[in-house]
């Protein structure tokens, strides 16, 4: 007699929070709006990181990020004020 156990493959997800950073070619804003023009660069983040590919990616209020970054003015510079973008990975 044989048994069979089948184990379901199940995909790793893991959100990753980075600095929307200037870069002059306007990359920053693809991801942070969630563009169409930002999949390239949200993939190539998430191969960077051995995942397979991108499921999403948008601009996230410091406000949703707990404990993790200075709330709104504690992170300003100037006037200028950080932002953050989310970029959700898949194994």
């Amino acid at each position: 007699m044989f048994l069979f156990a089948a184990s379901e493959a199940s995909a790793e997800t893991r959100v990753f929070i980075i600095a929307n950073q200037s870069d002059g070619y306007g990359v920053d804003q693809c991801l942070a709006k969630g563009d169409k023009c930002g999949a390239h660069a949200a993939l190539s983040y998430c191969k960077s990181r051995e995942f397979a590919q991108a499921s999403s990616y948008r601009r996230v209020d410091p406000d949703e990020i707990t404990g993790s970054v200075p709330k709104a003015g504690g992170n300003c510079a100037r006037g200028i004020c950080d932002e953050y973008v989310a970029i959700t990975c898949q194994r």
